[in-house]
């Protein structure tokens, strides 16, 4: 007789961003398009995510480090606010944001009638990062437990769970729902709300309000 399956455990991590030099930088419209277009897409993955795990004191006016550049370095309000649209979410590949940047950029450039540049100390510089992952030791058997630990759960954890996690899974789910779909128990309409939820222009603190939100309501208010 086979032995029966063993149901999937959920780690709890947390994790925390380390920056690093590139070497490439801009001071015009020009040198950023042109460095967008060849450097690594993780510099580009982090310039649109990194700022989320980065301690601020306030609310960032903008969501991705290129919106606030045109806007605070180049004085471009008309090139900050179109980057500033720019939902990564919607793009199956950072080469596909790459694109989508890139053309603003371009088109930009086209409509100005000459270069701007922006003060040497004020130069972009294009970094990549490393995630460096904790293990938190806690442990998941039961998916409704995810209603009582989710309120309570780091940045860190929001942040590798929900939003990193789309990069290491093939099919660019978070690890919730990559959870919740191997438990094979009528998770589905649960999974399409948390497909519903964009990060991007949140903070990581209302994201996880907002799943919290969801979770309390399938588990503890009958949100099946």
């Amino acid at each position: 007789m086979a032995a029966p399956t063993e149901k999937p455990i959920f780690e709890l991590k947390d994790c925390a961003l380390v920056s690093l030099a590139t070497g490439r930088r801009a001071q015009s419209l020009g040198e950023l398009r042109d460095n967008l277009a060849a450097v690594e897409p993780e510099s580009l993955y982090h310039h649109f995510w990194g700022d989320m795990l980065r301690p601020r004191f306030d609310e960032p006016e903008f969501k991705n480090d290129f919106a606030a550049w045109a806007r605070h370095a180049l004085h471009d309000y008309v090139l900050s606010e179109r980057l500033a649209l720019v939902d990564p979410t919607l793009f199956e590949s950072l080469e596909e944001l790459r694109a989508e940047v890139v053309e603003i950029c371009e088109e930009r450039l086209h409509e100005v009638d000459r270069a701007v540049w922006a003060p040497r100390d004020q130069r972009f510089h294009f970094l990549t990062s490393t995630l460096v992952v904790f293990d938190t030791g806690e442990r998941l058997e039961d998916p409704a437990e995810l209603a009582a630990v989710v309120p309570r759960l780091p940045r860190g954890s929001i942040y590798y769970h929900f939003i990193d996690a789309r990069r290491r899974h093939p099919d660019g789910v978070d690890d919730f729902r990559a959870w919740l779909r191997d438990r094979q128990n009528g998770y589905g309409a649960l999974c399409d709300q948390l497909c519903e939820v964009d990060p991007f222009f949140s903070t990581l603190l209302e994201t996880r309000e907002t799943l919290a939100g969801i979770f309390s309501s399938w588990f503890n208010g009958g949100g099946r």
